[in-house]
């Protein structure tokens, strides 16, 4: 038996023969076409809006986070100006392939050097531009091999559009490669509460038909397991079938401290699920996709509507809305659209909103009135917060439109550092793990190449969230956790240590988060932590803590 480490997604495991994502197609050669321009110009169009269609019918099928993803490669097959590039170098006798593939190269490059979330849209472009000139060639797409069983899919990374349509039925687990816990593969993973490993090193070395444990909650894939090790991971997936189908509890420790278990949503159609799966309200509305789909801002009246919708499947519970975090990484043109170099770290969050008042001011206009019209208790809070400065300016606007409780994203090193200040002034806080973590680390959270760095587990961000967490007990000011650390079941136990009195996430992993924080007291929680804290990084601190529970579960024993 041996072990490939990787980022587990959950409390899973699950076991099987593997079956490895097929390699991309080659580069097509750059050869003279021998048909006219305007038949290889027609055959890519045709071939684009093929592949769009595609998309957008697996996105309608997908739902939820999937969908808003391959919307959005949708969007970009058919970008006006890639598409002008295209006819280019068919203009100059390329072939429809060799055009595709040419001007999709160098698109990508150059998202790539803008970083930020258009740097993350460049990965996209190569699932695009090889589904493109598939198409074109008349065969079949890369994408999930069908061996006839279940099996445990392993890959460098999945597309969006792969991961949306998995068979769950026959995909018993997922291993990646590449990637790490906050990237497209492992979000998915736990929207469609797939077993998981992301990141695992030497996982392209497995073999087809080769039987391999993955185990999530360790963070590990198991190669040639004995009969022992197989029988022990069933009975562990057997044993979490069962707990996952017992009734659902408020989430609280073992010593009945209560940690409300929140969801993070992004449209007002989640939450019937989220419900279902248990979400004592919600600690993350995103509202971006009113915006982002359209060139002008959304109305009063069109946003009042969408955030009653939200508001009336949670009535008398507690709904944090984050106001548009959106900026020159996610250009707006009513926003702010204007070139900047380096654009997380530029016009964005309440920034831009403050150089656009009257578009946060429609917003709260629209929220009171939504929360005049409800029973859901009404939270609102700013995006990108970092100073003082701003928490004053956001909580007395907000004041103004008789919002009762309006707090502040921790996304900044800055405003962690200063929390004792801000929450003097704040109802509240909220900790992006995702933003905080890029930005404590220097490391972009959306770019593949840094992807190792950006582990909430590091010792320094967890030392940001404890200042956050003392600063929120001093204040006596409630301080939750709404980034995806807060769907890593044993990290969350740090967190509720750290100090964190709610934890919001994906609703697929509050049951795996409940479980675990039944497993532990208050105590116990902070002793986890103070371990985690002592590490020089982030695979140390998630070992440490990983020890700490266990010595812990044995002395109760």
């Amino acid at each position: 038996m041996s072990e490939l480490r990787g980022v587990g997604i959950g409390l899973g495991v699950a076991q099987g023969p593997v079956a490895r994502m097929a390699e991309p197609l080659p580069a097509p050669a750059d050869t003279a076409s021998t048909r006219d321009a305007e038949e290889e110009r027609a055959r890519a169009r045709e071939s684009v809006s093929a592949v769009a269609r595609e998309l957008e019918k697996r996105g309608a099928q997908a739902g939820g986070a999937a969908r808003d993803v391959l919307e959005a490669q949708s969007m970009m097959a058919e970008d006006p100006a890639l598409l002008q590039e295209v006819d280019a170098r068919i203009a100059q006798g390329k072939t429809a392939e060799y055009a595709v593939f040419d001007a999709f190269a160098s698109f990508r490059e150059q998202l790539t050097a803008m970083g930020g979330y258009l740097g993350e849209r460049a990965a996209d472009l190569d699932d695009v531009a090889q589904r493109v000139i598939a198409h074109l060639q008349g065969v079949p797409a890369p994408g999930v091999p069908d061996p006839g069983h279940p099996f445990v899919l392993v890959a460098r990374d999945l597309a969006p559009a792969d991961t949306a349509l998995l068979d769950l039925d026959k995909v018993l687990a997922l291993v990646t490669s590449d990637g790490g816990p906050t990237s497209h593969t492992a979000i998915l993973a736990r929207e469609k509460a797939i077993v998981a490993v992301v990141g695992a090193a030497g996982a392209t070395e497995l073999a087809n038909g080769e039987t391999v444990i993955v185990d999530a909650a360790a963070g590990v894939v198991v190669t040639d397991p004995s009969a022992e090790d197989l029988a022990r991971a069933q009975h562990r997936a057997d044993a979490r079938a069962s707990a996952a189908s017992a009734p659902i509890t408020p989430g609280a420790l073992a010593d009945g401290t209560l940690v409300p278990l929140l969801a993070n949503l992004g449209k007002p159609e989640g939450a019937e699920e989220a419900v279902a799966l248990g979400a004592e309200g919600v600690g993350l509305f995103r509202t971006e996709f009113l915006f982002l789909s359209s060139n002008s801002a959304p109305t009063v009246d069109q946003q009042r509507e969408t955030y009653t919708r939200l508001l009336e499947a949670f009535p008398g519970k507690k709904v944090v809305v984050r106001v548009l975090d959106a900026g020159a990484d996610k250009p707006l043109a009513f926003l702010n659209d204007a070139h900047e170099d380096n654009p997380a770290l530029g016009l964005r969050g309440l920034r831009a909103l403050r150089a656009s008042e009257d578009i946060l001011r429609e917003q709260l206009t629209a929220l009171a009135q939504a929360d005049a019209a409800t029973d859901a208790d009404v939270w609102v809070m700013a995006p990108m917060v970092s100073t003082v400065e701003e928490a004053r300016y956001f909580t007395e606007l907000a004041r103004d439109y008789d919002l009762k409780m309006a707090g502040i994203m921790v996304e900044v090193p800055s405003i962690a550092l200063m929390a004792d200040k801000a929450l003097a002034v704040a109802d509240f806080a909220s900790i992006g793990t995702n933003d905080l973590t890029q930005y404590t680390l220097a490391a972009d959270r959306l770019l593949g190449s840094v992807a190792a760095f950006q582990d909430p587990w590091h010792p320094a961000v967890l030392r940001l969230i404890r200042e956050v967490g003392q600063a929120g007990r001093a204040n006596g000011k409630p301080v939750g956790i709404c980034g995806e650390a807060a769907a890593d079941p044993l990290l969350a136990v740090v967190l509720v240590g750290l100090g964190a009195s709610t934890l919001s996430m994906a609703p697929t992993a509050l049951a795996d988060v409940r479980a675990s924080l039944l497993t532990q007291t208050l105590d116990d929680a902070q002793r986890i932590a103070e371990a985690a804290l002592t590490a020089d990084d982030a695979a140390g601190a998630r070992l440490a803590a990983q020890q700490a529970a266990t010595r812990q579960k044995e002395t109760q024993q």
